[in-house]
């Protein structure tokens, strides 16, 4: 029997916290080991049950989802991290990447983008709601943008480039290996290769960039 995904959950607004927590525990492959009220609580929390993904509200008080997010990294590097967002957050989005989340999540998304995120972030992949991802792309400018993205992406070989692909829409080392047909230390040998070629820290600036790219839809 699979491993379920243990789950930090951290929101200060009890009816959003309840709603989530109703659709994760609809999930039989997820566990809710704690829930947290504020970001310095988050923290406290990971650190005493070590859950494979935390799932963080950017705006709480004590400390905010953005700062919650860099301490546990820091803490705790094995654990993922998913924010959630809303519409009005996105500028807050490059500071949540250079702290480590892995994923971002609409507050008012799909349901079942909120479970497939968390098992994406578990898995070790980095996952952006294709709203959050437009909307983000769209703050940045994404003419001038994808331009240069274009341009960067040159340098990765063919293989590379399917890859990253796949690493943009959401999979793991694990999912890539198997849609492509190979095996999983090969898809994690292209993926270091395609962070150093492109300069990029981690999963989810490569994700984005395949974005930029127009790679992903």
């Amino acid at each position: 029997m699979t491993a379920r995904v243990r789950v930090l959950l951290a929101e200060d607004e009890p009816l959003i916290r309840a709603g989530v927590r109703a659709i994760l525990a609809g999930d039989p492959g997820i566990e809710i080991v704690a829930e947290a009220e504020d970001g310095a609580q988050a923290v406290e929390l990971a650190r005493k049950h070590r859950p494979d993904v935390a799932v963080l509200d950017i705006r709480m008080p004590r400390l905010d989802g953005l700062a919650a997010t860099a301490e546990i990294r820091r803490l705790l590097p094995e654990v993922a991290v998913v924010i959630l967002t809303t519409f009005g957050e996105d500028a807050h989005i490059d500071r949540a990447v250079d702290g480590g989340a892995t994923g971002f999540l609409l507050k008012s998304g799909d349901p079942r983008e909120l479970v497939a995120g968390i098992r994406a972030a578990a898995e070790g992949a980095a996952y952006l709601s294709p709203r959050v991802a437009k909307r983000v792309l769209d703050a940045m400018g994404r003419t001038v943008r994808a331009s240069r993205a274009a341009e960067r992406v040159l340098v990765l070989t063919p293989r590379e480039r399917d890859v990253l692909t796949l690493v943009g829409e959401g999979l793991s080392n694990a999912d890539i290996a198997r849609r492509l047909g190979l095996v999983e230390g090969t898809v994690k040998t292209h993926v270091s290769a395609i962070l150093t070629r492109l300069g990029v820290r981690n999963r989810v600036q490569a994700a984005i960039l395949a974005y930029e790219a127009g790679m992903v839809g």
